[in-house]
């Protein structure tokens, strides 16, 4: 492979001679293409035509600023010939490259040709053989990397535990990646990262080592990766880029301060045969705009990203109150673009985000690409706070009444909105970033999320942060294999922590029964979610948390998590299935004005601290009466039946009722879930269809009385999710009489009792066991969880 000088681009760069001879007026009568190739023997002095190519990317933008007004009618391309590109800068098309409606810009790869666009620098290493299978080789003075190939395969940085494809999560973890013992091992871990989840497995933390603190113990830097801010997971961890852990074959190591690589490789291979590719940029491709001048009507396809350096110590930015935070980069970004498409692109081997749409944004198409093995996230629209009104950051901020403003919708345009995604294949994400989609919507108006197939995903396959200013259509997605490395979540994730929301329940009660015109300032449309297939083993297959308002959701297969509606408000739920699982409403408000009918469930509906059922929860079909019976014992489901379900062919995947013509729910199409390009779909696997389960809802355990109250174990993630605990423990309060001695002392019914006078309680019996331990103690101290938060009490008993 040729290698490239600064600012070079390979390729081949031609302009059609055709197109040369021709007159202005000619050409603007026949409306032809101007071609412009680029190619590795070209040069930047030559004509750019097929007998004389540009050399690179630069010459062939230059060029087409020459026609871009199209003065004479024609259109531009410019195309990549086969082969590599390793580009030592990104490429910038701006403004001044624009093309029109009826002939845009087209940057695409030659037909039927691959193209690769790398942001990876090749080494030219020379090796040698040392002790242990370890070999060594100089690098370039000043070069870094974290992340590398040979010969197209990704090797490991030097870990501990070693990587394992079949452990989730992180392909390995140990409770003692930062034991004392290990670190007392280190010499210099200087430079290493500690991966970890949240403790709640609410997403990921990463930490860069700085250094060492004593023999046994580490100084990180980092940890802002998440806006739920935590101690890292105390199981769910490891360490990597520390020579010491250099143990096994394909993992290598940096070491930075000497220029010298290390590298275990297979047995018998020796390394001075292998290509080695070190990922230096972030990012290969930036279409970008002002607010004076956007950049329009562009179009790239066909082209092949891969080697983009890791970003991860980089994700900072909190998006609102949602538990995201994000860097602003991809293989390609997107910003203050309109009418501008991604088309049947490939991203393969990325260390950051795919593709990010920031900011002002108008008619972006991402469609017909295939993405997997990715580090981070896959498409990213997220706008700019600032067009946001009365902004707050993190769960437990809130602006309060006297300062907020209560204008309804955005301040600024500086948003996506009337965007898509549609068409695309995306799988195997967040191989290092934990807080990631196959799809992330924040602060965007207006998109279409339309026959993608997501699956093999840490978190959810759609996440749509905050309410601000919704209207999204959601649709015909098949999105499945998902949470499957965090918790608490759903294959499609929602938060609506927008203004009138407040991190005290009993606080925000108040302030929504006042003044209800609040609720829907940010969630100013309503965000439409039909006619996909959904399935989360590990959460909800549809979960709208904190907040999450102004939905209406129907026609939707749900394979095994069932769906989820916590506190908010406005919610049409209606003609959709869920196989093996049913409803779970949590926490709701008075006058909600949810509705949840029509719907075909297998399980009683899991309430969970609910006083008030919205405008209707009636009309839905169950598989039991049983079921039914429970529910209509509640005030609910007067008009509720149980049938029968005969489903057309469930083994492949065609839930319809057979012969079914009663009211209320109606067969939908289950044949069009994903992606319909031929090329994805050939790619492209199905989510495992579950065998029915005809058994009800598993019973809750044992509750016991004590000192005027009713307490039981957190058993589900149903309970953890409601009290917002980080995992499945601690023991929950029922009920409780307002005249005993436990409430006059500040214990509230939907606390969960985490600690009695020191003795952890993780479930019931050790409650019991802690009270009669402690048996003379009449004055013990507790923690408690409430508003997802640790309180200290003291009883008085």
């Amino acid at each position: 492979m040729t290698k490239i000088q600064s600012s070079q681009v390979v390729g081949l760069f031609f302009i059609g001679m055709s197109c040369l001879a021709m007159p202005a007026a000619q050409a603007q009568q026949s409306n032809i293409v101007k071609r412009i190739y680029i190619s590795p023997r070209g040069s930047d002095q030559n004509a750019g035509t097929s007998a004389q190519p540009f050399a690179t990317a630069d010459a062939a933008l230059r060029a087409t600023e020459k026609y871009k007004k199209g003065e004479d009618g024609s259109g531009i391309e410019i195309i990549f010939d086969a082969g590599t590109y390793y580009l030592d800068k990104p490429i910038q098309v701006s403004a001044n490259h624009s093309g029109s409606k009826k002939q845009p810009l087209k940057i695409k790869a030659a037909d039927g040709k691959q193209v690769t666009l790398s942001g990876g620098r090749t080494l030219d290493l020379k090796w040698q053989k040392g002790d242990k299978g370890i070999w060594k080789a100089k690098v370039p003075a000043g070069v870094s990397f974290q992340s590398l190939y040979a010969n197209e395969k990704h090797l490991v940085r030097a870990r501990y535990p070693n990587y394992d494809a079949s452990i989730l999560p992180f392909q390995g973890y140990a409770a003692d990646a930062l034991s004392p013992e290990r670190i007392a091992t280190w010499k210099n871990p200087t430079g290493g990262i500690v991966h970890a989840l949240h403790a709640g497995r609410w997403g990921g933390f990463h930490y860069r080592i700085t250094g060492k603190d004593g023999s046994s113990k580490v100084m990180l830097e980092g940890g802002e990766q998440n806006n739920r801010p935590s101690k890292m997971h105390e199981t769910y961890r490891f360490v990597e880029n520390i020579f010491e852990e250099l143990d096994t074959a394909q993992e290598w190591y940096l070491d930075e301060q000497t220029a010298t690589l290390y590298y275990i490789p297979s047995k018998g291979t020796d390394p001075n045969q292998l290509k080695f590719v070190a990922p230096q940029l972030e990012n290969l491709i930036t279409i970008s705009g002002s607010a004076s001048g956007r950049a329009h009507d562009i179009e790239v396809s066909g082209l092949r990203f891969t080697h983009t350096a890791p970003t991860f110590m980089k994700t900072a930015e909190p998006l609102l109150r949602s538990d995201w935070t994000i860097y602003r980069q991809g293989a390609v970004k997107i910003e203050g673009a309109e009418n501008c498409t991604l088309r049947a692109n490939d991203f393969i081997e990325l260390g950051g985000n795919a593709v990010f749409v920031s900011n002002y944004n108008r008619g972006v198409k991402i469609s017909g690409n295939r993405i997997e093995q990715i580090g981070a996230g896959a498409i990213n629209f997220v706008g700019d706070p600032e067009a946001v009104r009365s902004p707050a950051f993190r769960y437990e901020k809130f602006v309060p009444l006297s300062q907020m403003d209560t204008i309804k919708g955005p301040k600024t345009n500086n948003y996506p909105m009337d965007c898509e995604a549609s068409d695309n294949l995306i799988h195997t994400i967040g191989l290092i970033e934990k807080q990631v989609a196959g799809v992330q919507v924040s602060m965007a108006a207006s998109l279409r999320i339309l026959h993608n197939t997501i699956y093999d995903v840490p978190r959810a396959g759609i996440n749509v942060g905050d309410g601000t200013w919704g209207g999204h259509e959601i649709a015909y997605n098949d999105v499945f294999n998902t949470v499957l490395e965090t918790s608490d979540h759903g294959a499609f994730n929602s938060w609506g922590r927008d203004r009138f929301w407040h991190p005290d329940r009993k606080e925000m009660d108040q302030i929504t029964a006042a003044q209800p015109n609040l609720i829907l300032l940010d969630a100013v449309k309503t965000t439409k979610i039909h006619d996909n297939r959904f399935r989360c083993d590990h959460g909800w297959d549809i979960d709208l948390d904190d907040g999450s308002s102004n939905y209406e959701i129907y026609n939707n297969l749900c394979l095994s998590g069932g769906l989820k509606l916590r506190e908010g408000f406005y919610r049409k739920v209606y003609n959709n299935i869920m196989l093996n699982n049913g409803f779970h409403p949590h926490v709701w408000f008075k006058d909600s004005h949810d509705v949840f009918r029509d719907n075909i469930v297998m399980h009683s509906h899991q309430d969970i601290q609910v006083k008030y059922w919205g405008d209707r929860v009636d009309h839905n079909i169950y598989a039991r009466k049983e079921d039914l019976l429970k529910d209509q014992a509640k005030g609910v489901e007067k008009q509720g039946r149980a049938v029968p379900l005969n489903f057309v062919d469930p083994i492949r995947s065609d839930f319809r009722l057979k012969g079914w013509k009663g009211q209320g729910f109606k067969n939908f199409d289950m044949l069009h879930f994903g992606v319909t390009d031929k090329r994805l779909k050939s790619l492209a696997v199905s989510p495992e269809i579950p065998q029915l389960i005809q058994s009800g809802a598993k019973e809750q355990g044992q509750k016991w009385g004590w000192k005027g109250g009713q307490f039981k174990s957190v058993e589900t993630l149903g309970e953890q999710s409601a009290a917002g605990l980080p995992s499945i423990a601690g023991v929950l309060v029922l009920q409780l009489d307002e005249n005993s001695t436990l409430y006059k002392s500040g214990l509230r019914v939907n606390d969960v009792i985490l600690d009695y006078k020191g003795e952890k309680i993780d479930e019931l019996t050790d409650l019991q066991q802690a009270i009669k331990k402690l048996v003379h103690e009449d004055q013990p101290k507790v923690v408690v969880f409430r508003n997802q938060q640790q309180q200290k009490l003291t009883l008085q008993l």
